[in-house]
């Protein structure tokens, strides 16, 4: 990449998100959106709400409309602010695993594990580190945006600390003691939880409550393809 692109790519970056700073904390420049349409000339095809704010006046844009207008052009940028920017997003994530944590201790984990930031990653996502060290992060990251709402977060965690244990150990956990089935982390309506497929699928437990199930087993091994 040129210097010349690396430059002009860094300045759309500082543009959004001092757009997207001021739309969050009802501080919004009209400059400053001004500025993102026009470097957006060269980058995107031209949209609506951007040609609008190139052709207009910003001072006789009322506000309400140029926040409008702010928000569209965010989204026709595909502009993510991550947990940097939504620091909400990490303390919904952080309530996720906390709720996670709590099945843990029947694999025979213990210990708090922690939200690890993978700041290696493109865009930069989120895994957990056990209390032992051990990184899971299998099938890729917790995006900032899955983070947005508590169910799908820590539907997507439950889903990616299984696969992650599973990976490194080939042990199915949890398993299902009544149909000898590894079970799956879903969302039942409102609920995320522990599913097992067998007899037509069923509820082994809310996740987080696996503690409640008297008959857990031990993990069986994978047999290798």
């Amino acid at each position: 990449m040129s210097n010349a692109m690396a430059e002009y790519e860094a300045n759309v970056d500082r543009l959004l998100r001092s757009v997207y700073v001021g739309l969050r904390h009802d501080r919004l420049d009209p400059q400053d959106v001004v500025a993102l349409a026009c470097e957006l000339l060269d980058w995107l095809p031209c949209t609506d709400a951007i040609a609008e704010v190139v052709e207009r006046n910003p001072a006789e844009v009322p506000r309400a409309q140029m926040t409008a207008l702010a928000r569209r052009i965010l989204d026709d940028a595909g502009f993510d602010p991550g947990f940097d920017l939504a620091p909400e997003r990490l303390e919904t994530l952080r309530a996720a695993l906390r709720v996670v944590a709590r099945d843990l201790p029947a694999r025979g984990i213990e210990g708090e594990p922690e939200i690890e930031i993978l700041e290696d990653c493109f865009p930069a996502g989120a895994g957990v580190r056990l209390a032992d060290g051990q990184r899971l992060n299998w099938g890729g990251p917790i995006l900032p945006n899955m983070c947005d709402d508590p169910t799908i977060a820590l539907t997507s965690l439950a889903i990616l600390i299984q696969e992650s244990l599973q990976e490194r150990t080939w042990q199915v956990w949890p398993v299902c003691p009544r149909h000898d089935l590894g079970v799956h982390s879903s969302q039942r309506e409102s609920e995320v939880v522990w599913w097992c497929a067998g007899e037509g699928g069923h509820i082994l437990a809310p996740v987080g409550e696996l503690a409640r199930q008297q008959s857990l087993r031990v993990p069986r091994r994978l047999h290798p393809c």
